[in-house]
């Protein structure tokens, strides 16, 4: 027989009920957040917005920082497929996967203005973000560690050197888009993408210089 909790309402299960209010939170908490910012980002207008009770709001986050947090999450997790996508439908070749994976986060980022406004003005000014901005940095670099290894091997850089240098053009980058997406840099998208994709490949370049240098 099935219990009061999980019995289906017109069919729809309660897990799928659920997970439909979750979407619709974040989907709302995001066009909050990307177009008015987080000051006007409120739980009432969060759920205004999304047209639920605010009970439904407790139901999925503590608080307003955990609603904040979720909606970065899920834009993270979005753009991470985004370039495992396009890496995995490249050719096993190095410019042909970089430029792939640089025109697809680009185009994601640039695919809704409310993801821009989040990276370009949000992050810099929150606290919190700036903790989930190393969390998803690292994330990056553990993937551009891993597609350097797949195109690249044998690479002639120490595992630990190779993560150094993911680590400084994933940080670096980030602050890139960033400024990019701010405006602060008077380039157009082709421009912004082919210095990307060169950055990258002149860095590949380096890897026996860079290690000859540290030994």
């Amino acid at each position: 027989m099935t219990s009061p909790r999980t019995r289906p309402y017109r069919g729809v299960p309660a897990e799928q009920r659920r997970a439909l209010r979750r979407a619709a939170l974040l989907e709302a908490g995001l066009e909050l957040l990307g177009t008015s910012g987080w000051a006007a980002t409120t739980v009432r207008g969060v759920c205004t917005r999304a047209g639920l009770n605010d009970r439904y709001f407790y139901e999925n986050f503590t608080d307003r920082d955990a609603l904040l947090l979720a909606i970065v999450d899920d834009q993270a997790e979005q753009g991470t497929a985004v370039i495992l996508d396009a890496a995995r439908r490249s050719p096993r070749d190095l410019k042909a996967r970089i430029r792939a994976s640089v025109n697809a986060i680009v185009d994601f980022l640039t695919a809704d203005p409310r993801r821009a406004h989040v990276l370009a003005h949000e992050f810099p000014a929150n606290l919190l973000l700036q903790e989930r901005r190393r969390q998803i940095i690292h994330g990056l670099t553990g993937i551009f560690v891993a597609q350097t290894h797949e195109v690249l091997d044998p690479l002639p850089l120490s595992d630990t050197d190779l993560e150094l240098t993911a680590l400084t053009l994933t940080s670096g980058l980030w602050d890139l888009l960033t400024a990019w997406l701010r405006g602060d840099l008077s380039i157009d998208r082709d421009h912004l993408v082919d210095y990307t994709v060169a950055l990258l490949l002149t860095t590949t370049d380096l890897a026996a210089p860079l290690h000859h240098r540290l030994r």
